[in-house]
């Protein structure tokens, strides 16, 4: 004897349109390969730049455009390279290093070259030197209110002289990007028990800011969950503190 029908039976999904399903392809299509133009005229672009700033300091017998009939682009990348390749090998000469000591004795004397060059090279020390620990660490911070958390990138502890007149506390420096622009934002030393240490890297941190928080760290589901929960036993080590204010 057959069943009877049950009257409640889930409604079927209705088709999809012609036009619904076209802009599905479009979409995906443009997601697809959106990253990939994009990064091309990045990179190109970066090489256009400094082709156009080495020509000029490469002599016409030996630029490879003075024989090829199409424009060869990439050549002034390569001589860069090989140029700063060369300068680091000499450099770590005896000979090279009275050399750049006697430019940099020079660059000193000068009023308003000294504090560009002394920023600038402390600036490539600190993102490129292999014993720097500057923006190795990532943080939450309370920020810009009570409750509302920003992401830090943690670098180095105060000096001497700036941290005697900090308040008696362990202090670090820490660097608040923008969304979606990472390259400005708040510089300012804040104390070391008012921080959350995150286990993400600079890139992942980089990604969630430049995406406003559309891309996740680590791809983790309960992300946000974690980074509430962090924050929440944050505010309940505080809480004795301002209760006894």
């Amino acid at each position: 004897m057959a069943q009877p029908r049950d009257p409640v039976m889930t409604p079927l999904p209705a088709p999809q349109s012609i036009f619904a399903r076209l802009r599905n392809y479009f979409l995906t299509g443009l997601i697809v390969a959106g990253p990939v133009a994009v990064t091309a005229w990045l990179t190109w672009s970066f090489i256009k730049w400094v082709d156009n700033l080495a020509a000029p300091l490469i002599p016409p017998a030996l630029r490879p455009d003075t024989y090829s009939p199409v424009p060869i682009p990439g050549t002034g990348l390569v001589i860069a390279l090989v140029g700063l390749t060369l300068l680091g090998f000499l450099t770590a000469n005896l000979v090279g290093r009275t050399l750049v000591g006697w430019g940099e004795n020079l660059l000193s004397r000068m009023p308003i070259v000294r504090p560009v060059y002394k920023t600038m090279k402390q600036v490539f020390e600190m993102l490129f030197s292999k014993s720097s620990s500057s923006f190795r660490q990532v943080a939450l911070v309370e920020f810009p209110a009570p409750g509302m958390w920003s992401l830090v990138l943690l670098s180095q502890t105060p000096s001497a002289g700036i941290a005697d007149r900090l308040p008696k506390k362990e202090h670090v420096s820490a660097f608040l990007p923008c969304t979606p622009n990472p390259t400005t934002g708040f510089f300012f030393y804040v104390p070391r028990d008012a921080l959350i240490d995150l286990d993400i890297t600079v890139e992942a941190a980089m990604s969630l800011l430049i995406s406003a928080g559309m891309v996740q760290p680590n791809g983790d589901a309960d992300a946000q969950a974690k980074l509430a929960s962090l924050a929440a036993t944050a505010r309940a080590a505080r809480s004795p503190v301002s209760a006894g204010v």
